[in-house]
């Protein structure tokens, strides 16, 4: 009885709500639904659940679309401090760590925080704390990746080769 039937099944229910979020159209489209409902004497109390919303955003929904028509569904603009990096200087960040860390002159393969972090203070003459490297990786479409250790001693095949090396000595 209290069994879920899966109904997707090449979708999670996070990735269908990344459209809303991916596409304005879509978004602008279930605010409009939403206003729709409304007006048709849904309360936005029995609504907020549906659109996973609270019923003060609903509302909200209702009368900048009642003021403002299809434009006032649309996000606003958001003000925020501009970026320390210019655009130009944003894609050669972003062609520099296509590659390795050693062609300038680290001693390292790997990009990691602080080497991001004080290449650009050498490149561009911009500082930034480490935590907000991780959010200027991100909007240039890198991800965190976790660094793996390499064991030689785990490696079925160089112990077998070890292990014949010494045999021969």
């Amino acid at each position: 009885m209290g069994r879920k039937v899966k109904i997707l099944q090449n979708y999670t229910p996070e990735q269908v709500k990344a459209f809303f979020d991916k596409d304005d159209k879509y978004k602008i489209g279930l605010r409009l639904y939403a206003v729709y409902q409304v007006s048709i004497g849904k309360s936005s109390r029995q609504l907020e659940e549906l659109y996973n919303t609270s019923f003060k955003q609903i509302r909200n929904w209702v009368n900048s679309f009642d003021s403002n028509g299809i434009e006032g569904l649309r996000d606003k603009k958001r003000n925020g401090r501009p970026g320390r990096l210019t655009p130009d200087q944003m894609a050669q960040l972003q062609k520099d760590l296509l590659s390795l860390p050693d062609t300038y002159g680290y001693n390292t393969s790997t990009w990691t925080g602080p080497i991001v972090s004080d290449y650009i203070q050498k490149t561009f003459q911009v500082t930034y704390k480490q935590a907000q490297i991780y959010n200027l990786l991100h909007e240039l479409g890198f991800s965190y990746q976790r660094g793996r250790g390499i064991y030689p001693e785990r490696n079925e095949d160089l112990r077998a080769q070890i292990k014949t090396e010494i045999k021969k000595l």
